[in-house]
This record gives structure tokens, sequence and C-alpha cells, in this order.
């Protein structure tokens, strides 16, 4: 043993001081690397068939979570498309609102009448935010309406899509004047009485002409799609697309240009002013009056 302890000090010895056992220790460590490799064995062959042989329940429970994770990636995607679409149309309502020349509030439909011979929808404005009867409601691409109700928080608005509504328009070509009507679908408006001499064509764009006060001049109602001459009538069926997508926009324009329009009783043709007037001169004297 004193023989094997001197010997393997001196072996250390030259391994520090020189390089003359490199060879030799390259040559064990070859011959030692299937020594290594087969400690690990074990391990390995363990680990493969860890993974070869997973549990059913294992693999469908892996298989339910990449599901519920695809569908909530699948869910934001969709929300972020849907935002995206939101921010388009934001940003065209407020193109929109650049070129009207009257101030304007931004207001939410929040509600659509289910009645489908009724075209109304309910806004997110009502007479705190300065909202009247009468006011006239754009979209991003045209005229969409009026309101024609209002509470403190919310009014009800009028499409031009309705059967009863009508809007005095001109030919934006050449100035002809005539009136639209509603026909009880969101996509088609009708021009009526129009002779068919008149010189309007395919194509025309009809914008407001500012009679009867409701509506100011120049915004866009629709574009005249097909002309018909029925046999016996004296006038034109003309259809008309609207400019404003009726049934699809959500964001609307609340124009401001003049005061509410007067509320004129049965019999009575006196104005705002007169019937204020009115209530001056016969109002109850106060208590410090009294």
């Amino acid at each position: 043993m004193l023989v094997v302890a001197v010997l393997s000090l001196a072996l250390i010895l030259v391994d520090y001081r020189f390089s003359y056992l490199d060879p030799a220790r390259r040559t064990l460590s070859s011959l030692m690397t299937p020594i290594y490799h087969g400690v690990d064995l074990p391990y390995v062959v363990s680990r493969w068939v860890g993974n070869t042989f997973v549990s059913h329940a294992r693999l469908r429970e892996e298989n339910e979570e990449l599901r519920a994770r695809m569908i909530v990636l699948e869910a934001q995607v969709q929300k972020m498309v849907a935002l995206g679409a939101e921010v388009s149309r934001l940003r065209d309502l407020l193109n929109a609102s650049a070129v009207v020349d009257e101030s304007v509030v931004v207001s939410e439909i929040i509600s659509v009448n289910p009645d489908p011979y009724v075209h109304e929808v309910i806004i997110n404005k009502g007479y705190e935010a300065g909202t009247y009867v009468g006011q006239p409601v754009l979209g991003a691409q045209g005229l969409v309406g009026q309101v024609v109700d209002v509470s403190r928080h919310s009014s009800r608005v009028l499409l031009i899509s309705d059967s009863s509504h009508a809007v005095p328009v001109q030919v934006n070509r050449n100035g002809m004047r005539a009136i639209v009507f509603g026909v009880g679908s969101h996509g088609e408006l009708e021009l009526v009485n129009v002779a068919e001499t008149a010189d309007i064509k395919v194509g025309d764009l009809l914008v407001t002409s500012g009679l009867g006060g409701r509506f100011p001049v120049g915004y866009p109602v629709g574009t005249v799609t097909s002309m018909e001459q029925e046999p016996g009538q004296p006038f034109l069926r003309i259809r008309v697309k609207p400019a404003a997508e009726l049934d699809r926009i959500r964001h609307v324009l609340l124009v401001f240009k003049r005061e509410p329009l007067p509320m004129l009783s049965t019999g009575s043709g006196r104005s705002r002013e007169e019937n204020g007037q009115g209530r001056e001169e016969h109002r109850q004297p106060s208590a410090a009056e009294r």
C-alpha cells in the first residue's frame, strides 16, 4: 500500500507538472464512455417509457386544456377585430364631423325598435345633453333621421327608411328639388312625384335641400339606383339607396344648428316666443311681490 501511495503521488506530480500522461487520460476517457452511457441508460429508458405510455386520461386532460386555451385566444382575436372595426367607424365619423358646418355631438345607439314595420332607434343622449325634438341625426356617410322623442338621458330617432318619414331633397348635379320617402326597408328609399321629363339619372346624388327648415342644406341622403315608368302613371318610380348604412351604424352625430322648433297646439299658430310672453303676462306673483 505504501508503494501504491508513493506511485500515486508521483503520477499526480508528473501529471501536474508535465503533459506526458495526456494521451493515457484521453484513452481512459474513451474507454469510460460506454460506462457513462450504461449508468445513464436506466434514466433514459424510464423517461422514454413515461413519454410513450402516457395514460389516456392525461392526454384527454391536456387536450381539454389546449382546446380551452384556443377558445380564449380566438375570443380575444375576435374582440380585437371588433375593436378595430369600431375604431374604423369612429374614424369615419370623426372625418364626417370635420366637414359639418354646424356643431355636433357624438351619440351611441343603445337599442333598436323590434317592430319590423317601425324603423326607430334609441340613442344615449337626452335633453340634459341639449337634444331636442326634430334634431337632425347624421351618420358617417349621410343623413340617418331625426329625433322624435326626448327623455332625460335618451332619445328616440326615426330613421329616414321608415314609411312615415319624408325628406326634402335636391339633385346634387342640377339642383332639382323632390321629396324622398321611406318604404320600410333599410336599404331602399323612393323618390316620388317626379315627371318622366325630369333631368335625373341613375347614379345622381341626392342631398338635403333645406326646405321646411328641418334638415340643414347639403347633407347626403342617397343615390338613385333605378328608374321605372309604370304604364298609365304620370310619374316615374325612382328607387334610392340611402347614403348611410341604416341597419349597421352604431354611432351617430346630433347636429346643433338652430333652436328647437316651436310646439304648435291645435288651432293655434303662436310661436314659442309668443307663448312665453303669454306665460309671463299670466304668471302668479311671487311671495315677495305679494
